[in-house]
């Protein structure tokens, strides 16, 4: 073996040193040499099919002819090797070794026969029925929850009963269309009569399952509650080419992406303000059961940090009216009462000749001439205080809004509001006609401020939302919990 340290023992050890392990090498003499490079240059395996009969054709014979006989020689001969051959098969091993072969017909296989019928074989009647069916019912759009239960096979009545009876745990017209239902039917009697129920269960809601079950021979209803992790769902990224496309790639659905993009847009200039280095942060309303389902609800924050300047974004109820609040608890501005519906001024506020009873009279709105039917819309954000039948008005909606301001809408053909909700501004709430003392389609819109009429054309306001007191400390208290959230993915 030549080991490094060996090479280096014989040059360290001077010329008379003798590497370890290794013999002197004897030099070839001339002679020797020549022998050995012209023996190296014979080709002894030409191709025999090239230059046949020449001198290197008939060296390559010599060559295959003494393999062959040196293969020959060294053979050990052609002598028959000894085996065993299996005794035949007879009586009971012949035909259970036939039973699993696959052979024609001719040599005896049974593949593919049939037993014939003896006289102990005796027909059936009928074919037999299962005794329990396994099947599953879709609720409808419009149907009812004992229709579903018919369709199924469930007879008439015993459909009414559990109808009666899941009607007590849940109630039976907050049950969504798709909403699947697991069936099991068990024996009946005979054909003539419907399959009874032995198990039922369905989702009544995101949180609640409804088991039935026929527990000695009656139908008991179990509500099974499903556990509710409420735990919001955050969303941050790089905003690169595309804010939408790039909040959508991480996860966050359309309608929230767009809900997110319309916030901070009331803000900063999405197309001047917002580049690719910016980073964007989201948190949705996120229910996730404990069967697996999740389920996300509506936008709760909209962030963005620009080069260190973040726009934090909450939303935030105040007084039923939803809105965007900034980390200080200031909303949106609002500006401006928008006109309640598109035509032209017929009668101004103030001291006008009344068409009706005729003479001067003060005249405490504005009437907007428009065709019927048009659509009237809310001047602002407000609660609806009276929606009905008033008088000269005819059909009259009130509003009432913020900061002791209040509006009035006159002569409608149909009301599309109730009182007690809450509307936005420009939401329809009406149409126009002329009932009451009118004398041809239009509106009349009235103002009150604090409770005294004033020209709605003379009102610019501005308004800017802003939380106190409890109300602010709730809101930092949510966000605080809110933004302790860890961002999904990490």
């Amino acid at each position: 073996m030549f080991l490094r340290s060996d090479h280096e023992l014989a040059q360290g050890g001077g010329a008379a040193a003798i590497a370890f392990g290794r013999a002197e090498r004897v030099p070839l003499s001339p002679g020797m040499h020549g022998l050995r490079a012209d023996f190296s240059a014979i080709d002894w395996t030409p191709d025999l099919g090239a230059r046949i009969g020449s001198r290197d054709w008939w060296r390559g014979l010599a060559t295959c002819t003494s393999l062959i006989a040196a293969a020959w020689w060294l053979s050990p001969g052609l002598r028959p090797i000894a085996g065993v051959a299996p005794a035949p098969l007879a009586g009971e091993q012949w035909d259970e070794a036939r039973a699993h072969t696959i052979a024609p017909l001719a040599w005896g296989a049974t593949t593919g026969h049939r037993m014939a019928a003896n006289d102990l074989v005796r027909p059936l009647a009928e074919t037999p029925e299962r005794p329990i069916i396994d099947l599953t019912a879709t609720l409808g759009s419009g149907d009812r929850f004992g229709d579903v239960l018919r369709r199924a096979g469930v007879g008439g009545d015993e459909a009414r009963l559990v109808s009666d009876l899941v009607g007590r745990a849940v109630a039976l017209d907050t049950l969504r269309p798709g909403m699947q239902i697991d069936l099991t039917l068990g024996r009946r009697p005979s054909k003539t009569v419907p399959r009874p129920i032995e198990a039922m269960r369905f989702r009544a809601r995101f949180d609640l399952a409804v088991a039935v079950a026929r527990t000695g021979g009656v139908l008991v209803v179990t509500p099974q509650p499903i556990a509710i992790d409420h735990t919001p769902l955050r969303i941050r990224g790089l905003v690169g080419q595309s804010l939408y496309r790039s909040a959508r790639a991480a996860g966050a659905p359309a309608k929230a992406v767009e809900a997110y993009i319309r916030a901070i847009a009331s803000r900063i200039s999405i197309g001047n303000d917002v580049q690719p280095d910016n980073i964007f942060d989201i948190a949705l309303e996120q229910q996730r059961a404990a069967t697996g389902e999740v389920r996300l609800g509506q936008l709760l924050y909209a962030g963005l940090n620009r080069d260190g300047r973040t726009l934090n974004l909450f939303r935030w109820t105040d007084g039923d009216q939803p809105g965007w609040f900034d980390a200080n608890g200031v909303g949106d501005r609002k500006t401006g009462l928008v006109m309640p519906v598109a035509g032209r001024l017929t009668s101004n506020f103030g001291m006008r000749w009344h068409p009706v009873f005729g003479g001067a009279r003060f005249h405490k709105g504005l009437d907007i001439g428009a065709p019927y039917g048009a659509p009237i819309r809310a001047a602002t954000d407000g609660m609806v205080a009276f929606a009905g039948r008033s008088g000269g008005y005819g059909n009259f909606v009130k509003l009432s809004h913020s900061g002791g301001l209040a509006t009035g809408y006159g002569h409608m053909s149909r009301i599309a509001v109730a009182p007690g909700t809450r509307v936005a501004q420009g939401q329809v709430i009406g149409y126009v006609g002329s009932t009451g003392l009118s004398t041809g389609p239009h509106l009349h819109y009235e103002l009150w401020l604090n409770g005294r009429p004033v020209n709605p054309r003379s009102m610019a306001l501005a308004s800017v939302q802003r939380l106190t007191g409890d109300a602010l400390r709730a809101f930092r208290a949510r966000n605080a919990a809110l933004m302790a959230v860890q961002p999904a993915g990490r």
